[in-house]
């Protein structure tokens, strides 16, 4: 048994209600907060990831240079992932703290499709 089992089944649910935000804010033209709630569903299933194989990190940045370190180094997952994880921390830096900048109608659609394929990767993993 998964020493944070329910942590990482919590995670796991949050990522996915995420998503689910993100969609509804992406049909109301909410087009940075659908980005925001997309890079979040992403960071909850890069966290279950981790608190699957006992890594805690609280900081987005320690999440993110983690899931590099186990996940895409070491080919557990494809580059592609890596990458879309980057990027949507930074489009949700847009989404969040964007005063003039804002996020585009596709830029919100493809980093739900982009959170949706790190999730669904990480549950396969998780599997």
């Amino acid at each position: 048994m998964i020493q944070h089992e329910k942590e990482v089944t919590a995670n796991i649910e949050r990522a996915e209600q995420s998503i689910q935000a993100a969609k509804e804010l992406l049909g109301g033209e909410y087009y940075d907060f659908a980005a925001s709630r997309a890079y979040y569903a992403a960071f909850y299933a890069a966290t279950a990831a981790l608190l699957a194989e006992d890594i805690e990190a609280n900081k987005h940045s320690a999440v993110i240079a983690m899931f590099h370190q186990r996940f895409v180094k070491t080919g557990k997952l494809d580059k592609e992932q890596g990458k879309a994880l980057n990027w949507l921390f930074e489009l949700r830096g847009i989404g969040d703290y964007g005063i003039t900048t804002h996020v585009t109608a596709l830029e919100a659609e493809s980093a739900i499709t982009s959170a949706e394929t790190i999730l669904n990767k990480i549950k396969f993993l998780l599997s």
